[in-house]
């Protein structure tokens, strides 16, 4: 016979608030990109919102389709409770947003450190 796992630790205020600050922490480490480097992408808003918004609006449906089903679930040590409709994290609409933003800034910011680099990928894209 196994002997039981031990209990886990005891929940910290800031567990409840963990998923929102590495959310945060991600915007605030990509942000150098944009003021040092100058990736602009948060000084072209447009086009921010034209690569963000479509993939977070299918992620948000794919997520209350998988919430709804009982497929998909968000532990609530992790999350601060805050839900939007259909039962959907505000921290989950938070990553779907933040995410393709610090991706965006990284390959901005690459194409201007190292702009040989994106030239070869769009020539050989476009032959």
């Amino acid at each position: 016979m196994e002997p039981d796992p031990p209990p886990p630790p005891p929940e910290t205020l800031i567990d409840r608030y963990q998923y929102l600050l590495l959310m945060l922490g991600c915007l605030v480490f990509t942000l150098p990109l944009e003021l040092v480097i100058g990736a602009r992408v948060w000084r072209r808003p447009g086009r921010l919102a034209a690569a963000v918004l479509p993939v977070t609006a299918a992620f948000v449906v794919w997520d209350l389709v998988a919430i709804d089903r009982g497929h998909w679930q968000f532990a609530e040590r992790y999350t601060t409770g805050w839900l939007l409709p259909g039962g959907l994290p505000v921290e989950e609409l938070a990553f779907f947003v933040t995410i393709p933003i610090c991706g965006l800034l990284t390959y901005e910011a690459v194409g201007i450190l190292w702009p040989s680099r994106r030239r070869r990928t769009e020539g050989a894209r476009s032959a």
